[in-house]
């Protein structure tokens, strides 16, 4: 386990193995590649510690296959570590620009409504809310509900969302921000995404 000292302990009357465990909002936004990715690992880890993991997908096509799908559904039907349960809530919309959009605001404010049920339900120990950041910046869901909804959620539940366009607010409230800034990519030369690196 990595050991370090923090730069201050808070005067807020926990314990440090209260503090420790703590359920954390974390986002991970920017240009930079590796953002889902990112939040992919971390459900790995918590997968090896036998945590039920939910991943809600808000912008990639159910059609689409993504690599980490397959993956995390054959580990969690394995019986060895956690429960992994995957749900597609958009029709690609941040890729595939549309004139109309209503018909893709309103599923994801659908997904949205099956995340608050979840978190009130206390259905899963780690929440991926991947590319979630979309709708908040488009304004489909408002930031503001979100913000307060993660900040009450009960028990020991985590939630990681991926996106770029982040809002403050929801940077403000995230334990952890991490922003991925694109130094180069093969796109920049011409070359398209490739099996195995990009899904």
């Amino acid at each position: 386990m990595p050991q370090g000292q923090p730069d201050s302990v808070p005067d807020d009357g926990l314990t440090t193995r209260q503090r420790r465990n703590r359920p954390l909002l974390m986002v991970h936004t920017g240009t930079g590649k590796g953002k889902s990715t990112a939040a992919f690992g971390t459900a790995l880890r918590a997968w090896n510690q036998g945590w039920s993991v939910g991943v809600f997908q808000f912008v990639k096509s159910a059609k689409w296959k993504v690599g980490e799908e397959n993956a995390l559904k054959v580990l969690g039907a394995s019986g060895e570590g956690g429960s992994v349960i995957w749900h597609k809530m958009g029709e690609g919309w941040s890729w595939v620009q549309r004139d109309d959009q209503s018909d893709n605001e309103a599923k994801a404010r659908e997904g949205w409504e099956q995340v608050k049920r979840d978190l009130a339900a206390e259905t899963y120990r780690l929440y991926v809310l991947d590319e979630f950041a979309y709708p908040l910046h488009w304004g489909w869901i408002d930031t503001d509900e979100v913000v307060e909804v993660l900040r009450s959620r009960p028990g020991t539940q985590h939630v990681v969302i991926t996106g770029r366009n982040a809002p403050a607010a929801l940077l403000e409230a995230a334990d952890l921000v991490t922003e991925m800034t694109k130094v180069k990519h093969p796109m920049d030369a011409g070359q398209k995404g490739q099996r195995g690196i990009e899904w």
